[in-house]
């Protein structure tokens, strides 16, 4: 009977260690998708403020058209294009990033808990 009891102790500690690591391993995963996710977020925003100044230098080479100035316009053209190439790179890029980061749920850890309950188990069986 004592030794029943100190078996049933030592693996009271032992899945409550086992608990407790993989509850950390969670912590450490979904900080690290957390951290592409805001990486990706960056790269969004990155892509917007680029798609503006486009816009604003499109505009600009609309007023310089009207102005009748050829090398103005042109010049201002191939700028708005230049920057709205980066912008729809810089949102890909995000895009895949966030993507990379869904969902937001351990993965990892919840497999390693499942594989621990279920050695657990066949533990108990025998």
């Amino acid at each position: 009977m004592n030794d029943t009891h100190k078996l049933v102790n030592d693996l009271s500690e032992q899945v409550s260690r086992l608990v407790k690591d993989e509850l950390r391993l969670a912590k450490l995963e979904m900080a690290e998708k957390g951290k592409r996710a805001g990486f990706g977020a960056g790269l969004f925003g990155a892509a917007g403020a680029a798609a503006f100044f486009g816009g604003a230098t499109l505009v600009a080479a609309v007023v310089m058209l009207f102005a009748l100035v050829l090398p103005g316009w042109a010049a201002a053209a191939i700028v708005a294009v230049v920057l709205f190439i980066v912008a729809a790179l810089l949102g890909l890029f995000g895009k895949n990033e966030v993507k990379q980061a869904k969902p937001p749920v351990p993965r990892e850890t919840i497999a390693s808990v499942k594989a621990d309950i279920d050695m657990v188990k066949e533990r108990a069986r025998r």
